[in-house]
């Protein structure tokens, strides 16, 4: 058995206590697994008396102290943000400490310089945790897909908006009150921006676009649309279609490079992520070799996410141990990112149209003269209640746009009620 390998954390909410006490209950079976002990050394926090389940004198205010002392070995950070984040573990990692991090954003945000400074300094930077809360799947598309070629992720990596979507699904309720029943029951936040309108989902993307497809992608390359604009009607257009609703975060190897997007899509009920409900999370990967594989179960909350949090902790302390470093980061393909107007997938469209003789001619030329195949299309209501329900054959984002911008300006058109992506179905691929 090794010395004793000394652990810096810093946060200490709902993760990182969860983190505490794992390590405590754990301790035998852990140094076992690792080859040596690991022992709590510092817990930096910003309010220590709030702090009562940790040993007051673990608890610290001056995280940069203790990141830079020399008897700390690892790292763990679960604050989340980015600064004062980032310039702690870099400071972490330039002192030659291995890093395991929970935090998305900064990740999504600024992982190149941070893989780089481990890079240099010979350590581990690991972030299981950042994605999926509990579900191993960073580690499987680094290293047990290593040898094939990945073409596709897609994935439910958002707890609250999957709770409210799937409420929205199966009572009938209107985005609002499936906000306010999630707030509730503890799965959404006072102010639940990150989540409704699509930036964590989207911060998850590109960790995985990056992962997958060998290629450095950050948030700001990821396309984004929130839930706030999806509706009772259609929830109940997407039934009418034998489909769901869900917030789907999507990377895609393209020949064109890679296409990374998240947005609310309607998908069949018969795919294995329609199933997925309450605040859980799935994500499909298709490989070449591989085929189709589904990773699922909790995506966040304390104890699940601390339980990513310790697997990468037993995984670069091994690493410490036998004096080796884990994979770093893989971009060696840098693909360009694609943009989404060129991206191609089929559309549902809802038109409060004028109840008239030719509107449904019209409306078929304005999707013909942009390149757009009709699939399908149905009438809803009569006179002033008449709506006009169309779903695409694939077609490029601009050119969908295009169309209903132009049907929009048509009197005989009173608005574009409804326009939503249609994923999952066998004619997409």
């Amino acid at each position: 058995m090794s010395d004793a390998l000394r652990v810096a954390l810093l946060g200490c909410g709902v993760v990182g206590s969860q983190v505490v006490r794992l390590l405590d209950e754990q301790a035998d079976d852990l140094a076992a697994r690792i080859g040596a002990p690991l022992e709590l050394a510092g817990v930096a926090v910003r309010r220590p008396a709030k702090h009562h389940d940790v040993p007051a004198e673990l608890l610290t205010t001056d995280a940069e102290a203790l990141v830079t002392r020399d008897d700390i070995d690892l790292v763990v950070e679960v604050i989340g943000g980015i600064e004062p984040v980032r310039s702690l573990l870099m400071t972490a990692l330039q002192h030659g400490k291995s890093v395991v991090s929970a935090n998305k954003a900064l990740l999504a945000e600024d992982g190149a310089t941070l893989h780089d400074a481990a890079a240099k300094a010979g350590v581990d930077l690991y972030y299981e945790a950042a994605v999926a809360g509990a579900i191993p799947l960073l580690r499987p598309l680094r290293e047990s897909l290593a040898g094939d070629r990945i073409t596709r992720v897609l994935g439910i990596v958002n707890g609250t908006t999957n709770f409210i979507l799937s409420r929205m699904d199966a009572t009938g309720a209107g985005f609002g009150e499936a906000l306010a029943e999630a707030t509730q029951l503890g799965y959404a936040e006072a102010d639940p921006t990150a989540d409704v309108d699509g930036y964590d989902a989207a911060s998850k993307a590109a960790i995985l676009a990056g992962l997958a497809f060998h290629t450095r992608v950050t948030s700001a390359d990821v396309y984004r649309e929130g839930i706030g604009e999806v509706t009772a009607a259609d929830m109940a257009s997407a039934r009418a279609m034998g489909c769901t609703v869900k917030l789907l975060a999507i990377c895609e190897r393209t020949d064109a490079g890679v296409a990374v997007r998240v947005h609310p899509a309607m998908i069949p009920r018969t795919h294995p992520l329609a199933g997925v409900g309450d605040a859980f999370n799935a994500v499909f990967v298709e490989a070449e070799a591989a085929g189709s594989l589904m990773f699922y179960g909790r995506g966040a909350g304390g104890a699940p996410t601390a339980s990513a949090v310790l697997g990468d902790l037993v995984a670069v302390a091994r690493n410490r141990v036998s004096g080796s470093r884990g994979a770093g980061e893989s971009a060696y393909a840098d693909l360009p990112v694609q943009p989404m107007g060129e991206v191609t997938t089929r559309y549902h469209v809802a038109l409060d149209v004028s109840d008239q003789p030719g509107v449904l001619a019209s409306v078929a030329s304005a999707f013909a003269e942009h390149g757009i195949s009709i699939q399908t299309v149905r009438q809803e209501g009569r006179g002033d209640a008449a709506t006009l329900v169309l779903v695409t054959h694939s077609a490029p984002d601009a050119a969908l746009r295009a169309t209903v911008d132009d049907l929009s300006k048509q009197e005989f058109v009173r608005r574009a009620a409804s326009v939503m992506r249609v994923e999952g179905m066998a004619a997409d691929r």
